[in-house]
């Protein structure tokens, strides 16, 4: 079993930048994809960022260059690091992780949110 657990949100300005962490519980060495996604009020939650295992990383298409994603799988840790925050970048943000035990389904694990606000 893997539970996610994030904090960091808050509210910032425009131009300005946040980071946001994720701790992973459980079987942490049987995680193969961390990340984060973002969702707002009516609408579907879309992919930040992910990282997997062999290190090949993901990135939104608004993301632009502004963020950056570590994972240290060893100590299940995830972090994202934005810059250059927007208005629209205003969402919950949730982690993600991948678990993957030998002989049993993947099954997508959430983070309950982080909320994040970008606004003077």
């Amino acid at each position: 079993q893997v539970q996610l657990a994030e904090s960091g949100g808050g509210l910032v300005q425009p131009g300005g930048s946040l980071t946001l962490s994720c701790v992973a519980s459980g079987s942490i060495s049987e995680i193969f994809t961390m990340g984060w996604y973002r969702q707002t009020p009516g609408k579907e939650r879309e992919v930040v960022a992910t990282k997997k295992v062999t290190d090949r990383t993901t990135f939104g298409d608004f993301v632009q260059g502004r963020f950056s994603i570590s994972w240290d799988s060893e100590k299940g840790t995830c972090e994202l690091q934005m810059k250059d925050l927007k208005p629209e970048d205003t969402a919950i943000y949730y982690c993600y992780a991948l678990h993957d035990r030998l002989g049993e389904p993947r099954k997508d694990v959430w983070g309950q949110g982080t909320r994040v606000t970008v606004s003077p």
